[in-house]
């Protein structure tokens, strides 16, 4: 299945267990003082998104963290079309409480896969899991088993306070440890419904 329309592209933040229980203590600290109540949301604007097979330019020297997710697709604001794979890139960084535009949003840090998956054909989410490699090398399974809200229950809740139009995208969220990877290597996401999405990383032109 292919995306006719492409609307906005949305993140999820501490939605894994492990995400969220990295930050231990953090979650009690200002400005917050608490867990999230409701699911954590950023943008990742068009200036953003890479197709399958494209390259990604890094600052030379720096390494990025690999985010591999799945994305909702959406039909209507409370029916999903289908799913989606996604390398959500970012800079390193020590907190997510308001973190840097830049980190999230550098041009071409999202790569998007080109093979959509009908939600009646791709199974249920929770059950879903992906692998990750670096140059051929697996550094990370991802099992959405681990998911804080699942799928359904996070759309749900986003519901609650957004309308998501068609072909909007959102992701269910990205696991820890991320992988680091850097200009050079290539960074493979596979998983059998949704295919592999690959994407090399290139220097940055002085």
């Amino acid at each position: 299945m292919s995306l006719v329309k492409r609307g906005t592209v949305y993140g999820t933040l501490m939605n894994f267990r492990g995400e969220l229980d990295a930050l231990g203590t953090q979650v009690n600290e200002p400005p917050y003082k608490a867990p999230p109540q409701a699911p954590v949301l950023y943008v990742k604007p068009a200036n953003t998104w890479t197709e399958n097979g494209g390259t990604i330019r890094v600052p030379a020297g720096t390494e990025v963290e690999v985010g591999a997710t799945v994305a909702m697709v959406m039909k209507s604001p409370r029916e999903v079309e289908g799913y989606v794979l996604m390398n959500d890139l970012r800079l390193p960084q020590d907190s997510f409480f308001r973190p840097p535009v830049r980190f999230n949003a550098l041009d071409g840090f999202l790569g998007i896969g080109d093979r959509i998956r009908a939600r009646n054909e791709a199974g249920d989410p929770a059950v879903f899991k992906l692998e990750v490699r670096i140059n051929g090398e697996l550094k990370q399974t991802v099992r959405f088993s681990q998911l804080v809200r699942p799928a359904d229950k996070l759309l749900a809740d986003v519901s609650e306070f957004m309308t998501l139009g068609e072909g909007d995208m959102l992701m269910l969220g990205c696991d820890v440890p991320r992988p680091r990877a850097k200009a050079g290597d290539r960074i493979d996401i596979s998983m059998p419904a949704l295919g592999t999405l690959s994407n090399l990383l290139v220097a940055e032109s002085a």
